[in-house]
Formats: C-alpha cells, structure tokens, sequence
C-alpha cells in the first residue's frame, strides 16, 4: 500500500468503529445492557436478567475473538491486554476503585454515555470529571504516582498473559487451538447458565448479549485486520491505524473519553487526530439518542441536591483513575479484556465486581444514616 491510500483506509476504520457504536449504543438504550445495573439488580433484587445478558455477551465476544485469531485475521499479541507483563496489582487496585466509583456514579462509563444520550446531564459531569482524572492518570500528576506504586509490582509472563498463550507454552499445541478450545467450552457454560432459565430467554436478553458481544468481535476485526498493515508506507514498520495505544483495540470508555475530551480542547493542533476509541465515544452517544428518541424516552435530567452532585463527583475520580489504572472498564476489561482470555482482565474484572459490591454497602450504610 501505498502513502496516498492511507487516508481512505483510515476513514474506513474510522467509519466502522463509529458505525458499530451507533449500534451499541442504540443496543444498550433499548434493552438497559449496564453492568452496574446488572450487579444492583441481582444485589437489592436477586433479579438476574442484566447480569444474563452480560453473560452472553462474554460469552459471544470470546468465541469471535479467538474465532477471528484461529482463522489468522488478527494476531492476538497485538493487543494491549495479552502483553508479557502481568500488572497484577494494578489490576486489583484499579479495577476495586473503578467498581466503587461506578456505583457512586450512578454506572459505568459506557452507561453514563448511553444516559447522556438519553438527555441525562449528570451524565455529562461524571463524563467529563472521569475524562479529566483519567487524563492526568495517563499522563500527568496521578500517572507520577501511578508508575511510581502500583506498576512497579508485576509478574514477567515470557508466553504473554494470555491463557492460550500460557497453555501452548507449558504444554503442546498452537495458541490458537488452546484459545479457540478455551472459548468454545466457556462460552457453551456460560451460554448454557444465562439461556436456559425462563429469565434467560427474554428477547432482551439475547438481543443485548448477542449483539454487544457481536459490536466487540466486529471491532476487533476493524483494527486488527482492516486497520493493521505490516509495514507503513511511512515508517516501514507495523502499524494499527487510527488507535491511541497503537495497538489492536475493541470497545472501552475510559481511556477514549479522555483522548475525546483532549482532542476537543486541542483540536487546532495538527498533531491530535481523529481515532477509533474518539468514534466509538461518539457513536454510543449518538446511538443512545436516536434509540431514546425513536421510543420516545429521552427527557432533560439533572442533579436533586449537592450531596448527590458530590457523591457523582467522587465516583467520576475513582473511575477515571481506577479504569486507567487497570487499563480499562467495565467494558474495555471486562468484555473486551476477557474475550482475549487474559489473566490480568480476569483479575480486573474480579476486583470490579468486589468494588461493587463495596460501593452497594456503602450506599447502603448511608440510607441507614438518614
């Protein structure tokens, strides 16, 4: 390929990573897909539908990523969640913060931009309060703090952290076979707990998990085969187009809504450029709003008092340095972490799910206070 292709290559990638958060976003609009709202609702109401569909979609992400890497489309090593150093404590620290905060925050990320899509302003806070705290955990004063503690503990993994590559190298085959294997037998328990129940196959149920984990396996094909090159006309070397790690990348919020916020503020700069985690932030807002407008639920809604302002601010903080910390959300962890088979997306995840829980008794205990 040549130098003068690459601009329409990029908007390609571009195009489809917005496309298929339009689609996303619409999704989780209509069938309330959160999950924070999953983990609530089996907490105060042992109501396990959301938790179903969030099964689902694991489920269905797993299958298409170690798919996709089985028939040589994208090379799992591409991404940021299978490298060789297992940030352990990160993950745990971060993802515990991120869980409490998404609580306070009234959900995660991804749910705060499907609400502001709907006409939620407070959404709007917690959005760009957590896209300012998790910039300067990127780079500016929480990211001294953050390189200097939690990511000087770690557990150097040769084979990558990612199980396939771990079981390939202790014992025999490919990594693609263990992963494909892995995922298939996974994804057929954990289809088989969130279907069967009555609760399990509700149409929103199956509509939000196949299409959410569809929405990820998608866009790990949109960067790493349509978007990668081997060899840049550039630079000459191997290159992801339009991603802000420079790596293959899928769905997550909380990395993208401080490039957004960063590539609004600094847009006459010719150096910050338009890329696929910046789409995908738009496109679910977008996506959100259509769906809220076409079944005529989105309203205007703001803050009840200043201790609600206050509790929301504390859990913007918490999730914009708690998600960096542990390189990703809910979503960018949770789903798209985890459809790779990583150990550190699996600590991650765990330490969200505890996090969340903390944030419910904490909730809780200040119910009991009033």
């Amino acid at each position: 390929m040549d130098e003068s292709s690459l601009p329409a290559l990029t908007h390609q990638v571009l195009g489809a990573a917005f496309g298929l958060a339009v689609l996303f976003g619409a999704l989780c609009q209509r069938t309330r897909f959160c999950t924070m709202g999953a983990i609530s609702d089996v907490y105060a109401m042992g109501d396990w539908r959301r938790a179903r569909m969030w099964i689902v979609a694991v489920a269905v992400a797993m299958l298409g990523f170690n798919g996709l890497v089985a028939l040589g489309l994208v090379d799992p090593a591409g991404s940021i969640y299978t490298g060789p150093r297992l940030l352990w404590l990160s993950a745990v620290t971060g993802g515990l913060l991120f869980g409490f905060g998404m609580v306070l925050g009234s959900g995660c990320i991804s749910r705060n931009l499907v609400r502001l899509g709907g006409g939620n302003l407070k959404s709007l806070v917690v959005l760009v309060v957590a896209a300012i705290a998790a910039g300067a955990t990127l780079r500016g004063l929480t990211a001294v703090l953050r390189v200097a503690t939690v990511e000087k503990v770690f557990v150097e993994l040769p084979a990558g952290q990612a199980l396939p590559g771990l079981l390939a190298s202790t014992l025999s085959g490919s990594a693609a076979a263990w992963g494909l294997g892995l995922a298939a037998v996974a994804a057929v328990g954990l289809l088989a707990w969130a279907l069967l129940p009555r609760d399990g196959r509700s149409l929103e149920v199956v509509l939000a998990g196949l299409g959410v984990g569809a929405v990820i396996s998608a866009l790990w094909w949109v960067s790493g085969h349509l978007g990668f090159l081997p060899e840049d006309p550039r630079t000459l070397e191997p290159v992801y187009l339009a991603t802000n790690s420079r790596h293959m990348e899928s769905l997550s919020t909380i990395a993208p809504i401080a490039y957004a916020l960063d590539w609004l503020l600094m847009f006459s700069d010719q150096s910050k450029s338009l890329t696929l985690g910046i789409a995908s932030v738009a496109g679910i807002v977008i996506g959100a709003g259509l769906m809220a407008w076409r079944d005529g639920s989105f309203r205007w809604e703001g803050f009840g008092s200043v201790g609600d302002l206050g509790l929301h601010l504390a859990g913007a903080v918490c999730m914009g340095v708690g998600g960096i910390v542990a390189m990703g959300c809910t979503l960018g962890q949770g789903i798209t972490g985890v459809s790779t088979l990583s150990v550190g997306s699996f600590l991650a995840l765990a330490a969200m799910l505890a996090g969340a829980w903390l944030g419910l008794r904490y909730q809780e205990w200040r119910l009991d206070r009033t």
